[in-house]
Formats: C-alpha cells, structure tokens, sequence
C-alpha cells in the first residue's frame, strides 16, 4: 500500500509539471520571462518557508551553497526553457526536456569518468533520432526555441545530478528552501537589470502565476520528496518523464495545439528513449537471473 502511495504522489508531481508547460506559455501572454520566474519563485518561496518552518533551523553553511548552486542552475534551466516557449509550442518543448533522462549519464561520464552501457548508447540514438522527427524542419534546421529547450535538458540534467549527489547528505527540503530562494533572487535582479518591474497586472496573469508557484512548484516538489520514500527509484522515474505525455495532452486540449505526425512519431520515440534509459537496472537484473 506504501508503494502504491509513492507512486500515486509520483504521478500527481508528473501531471503538475506536465501542466505546467501550459501554464507558462499562457502566462508568458501576461509577463515577461524574468518577471514570471521572480514572481512564481518568490511566492513558491514564501510558501515552502512557512509550511517547513522547522527545516530552516537545518540551513548550515554546507546546505547554503550547496543550495546556492542547485538554485543557480534551477535558475538557468527554467530561463531556457521560459524562453524557448516563446519560439516553440509547449509540447514540443515537454518533450526536448525530457530528454534530461539521457543526458545525465553523460555528464557522470564527464565528471566520474563512468562509463556508458549499451542501454544508454540505445537510448541516446534513439533519442537523436526522435528530436530530428519532433524539431527538424524541411531544410534541416531547427528553431530557437528547439535550442533553448534542448539546452534546458541539458540544466535541468545538472540539476538531476548534482541534487542525488547532495541529497545524500543533507536535507531535502532545506536544500529546496535555499534553491527555490537562489532562483528568486537571480529572477529579481534580472528583472531589476532589465527594468521590467510590472506596473500593472492582469487576472489571468496573477491566477497563472499562483497556479505555477503552488502547483507547478510547490505541491509537486513536496509530492516528489514524500513518494520518493515509498516509491520504486526506476518506477519513480520512468513515472515522473510522463510530464512530456501530460504536456502535450494539456497543449492539445488547453491550447488546441495541433501535432503531426511526424511530431507524434518522434515524441514517441523520445519517450522509448527515457525508457530505455530509466529501466536498464531491470534488464541487467532479469539477464543476471536468467
């Protein structure tokens, strides 16, 4: 019953994020890309300080700038892929960040010098192959926004990394609390430098904003934390990617995007990717047992 908790909780965090590529393309309607991020981290901020009070007294000079530096590339991910949404469509931009999944053995590589298994050579491929079908245009080019998206996986897989490694020896939810405040303050001082401090707002704008900040934010990091202790770590995996599926579902419905099928065709193959990618101990397993 345990299990079945962590990964109800595992789904609930997958289909917030999913939503949450909706909610910021609607939102970047009403803001800027720096006032969304100062705004929806600010109030994400808040509301994590006052709901785990008792995590503060956990903040040392290690969970800081360990914080400090999660936060700092939170912060880089969500401005590419802010940004990449106002030059592609937020399916499209799900499903390039999912491919965060297949970039993480990379970067163990480069830093760990650990090296890549025939499961994560397959799933590069096909993972390649699947962007060309989603992001490739007739004259082989893709648009700024497929960049940005991609380079977003490439932070956000940063970001995979380096909170397992802290995570192992500090607390969760401190190590949040600093880096959703990092991420607020580098928003605010963007703002600040390029002189967008919002003089009026919209209703839509503020709904979308404490949408993303309680939802997108808040209630899915708590729900990731808390199953991730009931959960299967490869089921838990392979059930938060789903947030590309969720997002495109949500562009369809929400937003009337239309895909083609070629785009269809190379979600897909993404998705086959991060698969393969995440359930690779199961095959060794079921080899070694066999």
């Amino acid at each position: 019953m345990r299990k079945y908790k962590g990964e109800l909780l595992m789904l609930i965090t997958a289909v917030m994020w999913g939503s949450g590529f909706v909610g910021m393309a609607i939102g970047l309607e009403h803001w800027s890309v720096m006032q969304l991020m100062a705004l929806r981290f600010t109030l994400a901020t808040i509301l994590l300080a006052v709901i785990f009070n008792k995590k503060l007294r956990l903040i040392s000079k290690s969970v800081f700038w360990k914080g400090s530096i999660l936060g700092t590339i939170l912060f880089i991910a969500f401005a590419l892929q802010t940004l990449g949404l106002e030059y592609t469509t937020p399916s499209k931009n799900a499903f390039l960040t999912a491919i965060n999944v297949i970039i993480v053995p990379i970067i163990a590589y480069v830093i760990y010098k650990r090296r890549f298994d025939r499961y994560e050579i397959l799933a590069a491929f096909i993972a390649i192959v699947g962007i060309g079908f989603l992001s490739l245009q007739g004259s082989f080019t893709m648009n700024l926004g497929d960049i940005l998206s991609i380079l977003c996986a490439v932070a956000f897989a940063f970001d995979i990394f380096y909170t397992n490694v802290f995570v192992k020896k500090e607390d969760a939810l401190a190590l949040t609390i600093v880096q959703f405040f990092t991420a607020s303050i580098l928003s605010l001082i963007g703002v600040l430098a390029l002189g967008e401090i919002p003089t009026s707002a919209s209703t839509e704008g503020i709904v979308m904003i404490v949408y993303l900040a309680v939802f997108c934010t808040l209630v899915a990091y708590a729900c990731q934390n808390i199953g991730m202790q009931y959960a299967d770590p490869t089921k838990s995996a392979l059930i938060l990617s789903t947030e590309a599926i969720f997002g495109t579902l949500f562009s369809v419905v929400l937003l009337s995007e239309v895909l083609t099928g070629r785009m269809i065709l190379g979600a897909c193959l993404i998705f086959i990717a991060i698969i393969v990618a995440e359930v690779k101990p199961s095959f060794k397993k079921s080899i070694q047992n066999a």
